[in-house]
């Protein structure tokens, strides 16, 4: 058998000397930004174009070695490290493949390479008067574009946007056998066969490695009104948006719900930040209207939120960016907050709208009831009805073992009261190592069978991310 060096040896006359890592300079590679998973590979490679990657891929493949794309290294399910068995594997790290490659002001698209960061991917748009909305929170200074793709993520903005899956035209994807798939297409209408590209978007990498991708533009908001409002409870916050889309119909462009624990957290360990009313409340929304007319949005949010009924406690609303952003960075920075307290058992699901206020109801009484003491941080996405639910304990001694212990009877619960209801164990964070095995209790033997069949398609030896999904 070739050995390790030899085989990384073989892959630097592909990509270059400067581009291959291994030993302790690759370690921080196979680890997750939680720190909650932590594998083991022959090295990390960093391609800096499609037809590298490609080589890489055939060069793996002949040798049968497993591959683990990685772009950010920013998921919260271990999607994007190494296993932590014996098994020879590479990560292919897109990184150094961060260029815009065009931008179309009339077409209101983009295209754009899998290693662009997130953040770097509002600026070129803006300068053409659009914008590109996929907005998510704390990790996107670090997230990189395909691995959003892959994972299908959502944020802040998807009540009008979409998720990632809504504002993809095209993507170019190197398939598990090296071949390269060109459907870089900017075409708004195309029936012309299945719609490939959807494979990939929210496959973890699965199925192929995407490299680029065709995005979607839109104009950028001329006005903008944001409102942090404190409600009764989650069941005023759900009626609350109803209200709001009635009356300001598609202007609402985030509507988030924050508890009290999560705020008291981010005032714990984040710089700059404080009550935003003078009381205390135990719930807040925070949500913003934005329209590409000139006109003030602050008259008709106002008008929206006076007309509501007794849910409201109180509100502010503000055009001030800068104000704005003081409250945005209250919901902004849950997930810091949370991971300087230490590891939690986390939840991303998601139920039917009018069922949000239902799952917190059932799951708190569920999780309260069998453990004393238990402090659930919720938070989330209620214009989409995906709801970040994590459980820990409060002292960081007693949290770690709380968790190792109790880790798959607290998701037992929290899953069931979600199935109940309808909805979905995995909202936008994707499954990777953390939810494998869970997917099997909640999705049919039929669609687990055709995600199978799919797999052994396109990736007959299973060498595509081993050990995430499925």
């Amino acid at each position: 058998m070739t050995t390790d060096a030899k085989l990384l040896e073989a892959i630097a006359a592909i990509v270059g000397n400067d581009a291959v890592l291994s030993g302790e300079a690759a370690a921080p590679h196979f680890k997750d930004w939680r720190g909650r998973y932590t594998g083991k590979a022959i090295g990390v490679v960093f391609p800096s174009d499609t037809q590298q990657v490609s080589d890489v891929v055939k060069f793996c493949a002949s040798h049968k070695i497993a591959i683990v794309p990685q772009g950010g290294n920013t998921s919260l399910c271990g999607g994007s490290v190494p296993l932590a068995e014996e098994l020879r594997q590479v990560v292919i790290n897109l990184s150094r493949m961060n260029r815009i490659r065009a931008l179309d002001a009339v077409n209101y698209t983009m295209t754009v390479e899998a290693g662009c960061k997130l953040a770097s991917l509002y600026d070129a748009p803006e300068q053409a008067d659009r914008i590109f909305p996929l907005g998510l929170t704390a990790i996107a200074p670090h997230c990189e574009i395909g691995g959003n793709l892959s994972t299908n993520a959502g944020g802040i903005n998807v009540l009008r946007y979409g998720q990632a899956r809504s504002l993809v035209l095209g993507l170019e994807v190197v398939l598990p056998d090296g071949r390269i798939w060109d459907g870089l297409r900017s075409l708004r209408k195309d029936n012309s066969g299945y719609d490939m590209k959807q494979l990939f978007i929210g496959a973890e990498g699965t199925l192929g490695i995407i490299t680029a991708a065709v995005v979607k533009l839109f104009p950028r908001p001329k006005s903008m009104a944001t409102a942090c409002i404190a409600v009764r409870d989650p069941a005023a916050a759900v009626a609350l948006l109803a209200h709001l889309r009635a009356t300001c119909g598609d202007t609402i462009s985030s509507f988030e719900l924050v508890s009290r624990t999560c705020l008291e957290l981010v005032f714990k360990h984040i710089a700059d930040t404080h009550e935003p009313f003078a009381t205390p409340h135990e719930w807040i929304v925070i949500t913003q209207l934005a329209d590409v007319l000139p006109a003030p949005l602050d008259g008709s949010l106002r008008y929206a939120l006076n007309t509501f009924g007794s849910g409201i406690v109180e509100f502010e609303i503000t055009t001030n960016k800068e104000e704005a952003e003081h409250w945005w960075k209250l919901r902004k920075n849950i997930a810091d907050a949370q991971k300087a307290e230490g590891v939690s058992i986390k939840h991303d699901v998601s139920v039917p709208l009018s069922r949000v206020a239902e799952f917190i109801m059932l799951a708190n009484a569920a999780l309260h009831n069998a453990y004393t003491g238990i402090r659930i941080v919720a938070f989330g996405h209620l214009g989409d009805g995906n709801i970040h639910y994590n459980a820990s304990m409060p002292d960081k001694e007693q949290n770690k073992a709380f968790v190792e212990q109790n880790e798959r009877e607290v998701n037992r619960m929290v899953h069931e009261v979600a199935a109940r209801l309808e909805g979905s164990i995995s909202a936008e964070h994707g499954v990777g190592q953390l939810k494998r095995d869970e997917i099997a209790h909640y999705k049919s033997p039929l669609e687990l069978e055709m995600m199978r069949n799919i797999k052994r398609t396109l990736d007959p030896h299973g060498l595509m991310n081993p050990g995430k999904v499925i």
